[in-house]
């Protein structure tokens, strides 16, 4: 007789900081030309064994990727944690946010220890960038710095299983997928063996989010259960004012980057602990539920990037039954790599439903729930 597994289910907050030891924060500038942000994610000061920080790696699948730090993750390398992930808007301008995320850290004395004095640190802080220039009216109105810095402390701030705020913040402030308006997004699951997986993702692809077929969101037909087909005369009228939206947001900056530029990032988190190695195998396997959400997805000029956290709070189950394998977990691991696609799946759908309209001097951007009035 075989017994059901029982299945994954979300987490308290379905978010991002139902990972112990995350928190996240967002900054965001909007009005007078502008609309973009920043959003860190933060570990919190002595999280996972060892040093502060956790486990990180990242993988980059996109064909015009804005990052920084990024080789540090390798796990070749020498730098073994980190303390906090940038995502922000203002393409490879907006980088700069990672250096207000640093001097907030070197304040706090955390980092790569590099000398006997317990100020001597250089914290290394990766950042993936997205594309959002120029969607507010004015082209160089994007994260600095300042915006950074303003992120990490409002991530500090936090309390621990503090619920993350999703749509048109942070980095999701100037986000567009596909014309619609696009923003944060964040999910969680729970194994059946304890472990949890989330995601975190800031939405602004160069593809749909939304079948032009039917206008069912493509992360709706892997997400599992009933699947809420607009209406047909609904979903006309939609395709219609989407269509109107770009042709005005076209007119509105005729300066805008052509072919459109974009670029979804995203935090995939697991309390687990795994190796740099698995991490950065975690972090390639989301891609898998970008790929689910996004259709094309990875173009040229998408810089799509994945990060992968992994806390360390709680070890892998063993696999005893394996012949002289007994600590041989790779039934474990895989649980967790599927649960990374699946949650980012999921923070790209929360995100898009999060977002809201956006009508300004840089375009429109309508946004799904707009659009679809009658689809939840």
């Amino acid at each position: 007789m075989t017994t059901t597994r029982p299945a994954p289910i979300p987490g308290p907050l379905d978010a991002l900081t139902d990972v112990p030891g995350l928190r996240v924060g967002h900054a965001q500038r909007t009005g007078d030309g502008a609309l973009t942000g920043t959003t860190v994610v933060l570990t919190d000061p002595g999280t996972g064994t060892g040093a502060g920080g956790v486990v990180t790696a990242v993988d980059v699948r996109g064909g015009g990727p804005g990052t920084r730090e990024t080789d540090a993750l390798d796990p070749r390398n020498l730098v073994q944690r980190v303390e906090a992930v940038v995502l922000t808007g203002g393409s490879a301008f907006g980088l700069e946010a990672a250096a207000g995320v640093m001097a907030f850290l070197e304040d706090a004395g955390r980092g790569f220890r590099v000398g006997p004095d317990p100020a001597q640190v250089v914290p290394v802080v990766p950042a993936a960038a997205l594309f959002d220039l120029g969607r507010g009216g004015d082209w160089r109105a994007r994260p600095d710095a300042a915006l950074g810095r303003e992120a990490a402390e409002a991530a500090a701030r936090s309390r621990p299983g503090d619920p993350v705020v999703q749509g048109n913040v942070g980095a999701g402030t100037g986000a567009v997928a596909g014309g619609l308006k696009g923003g944060i997004g964040t999910a969680s699951l729970v194994l059946p063996s304890g472990v949890t997986v989330a995601a975190l993702a800031a939405v602004n692809a160069a593809g749909s989010v939304a079948d032009p077929a039917t206008g069912v969101l493509y992360g709706r037909y892997v997400e599992g259960g009933r699947v809420e087909y607009p209406e047909p005369e609904r979903h006309a009228s939609a395709q219609r004012a989407l269509d109107a939206a770009r042709q005005e947001s076209a007119r509105r900056w005729a300066a805008s980057a052509h072919p459109p530029l974009n670029t979804t990032i995203a935090v995939v988190a697991t309390d687990a602990v795994l190796t740099r190695a698995q991490a950065q195998k975690l972090a390639g396997t989301a891609h898998d539920g970008l790929a689910r959400a996004v259709r094309p997805v990875h173009l040229l000029t998408d810089g799509d990037t994945v990060f992968a956290m992994a806390t360390g709070r709680r070890p892998l189950p063993h696999e005893e039954h394996l012949p002289g394998s007994a600590d041989f977990a790779a039934g474990a691991v895989n649980e967790i790599l599927a649960a990374g696609a699946d949650v980012l799946t999921r923070a790209v759908v929360k995100g898009v439903l999060a977002a809201e309209s956006v009508d300004g001097p840089g375009g429109v951007f309508p946004s799904y729930r707009e659009l679809y009035r009658s689809t939840t």
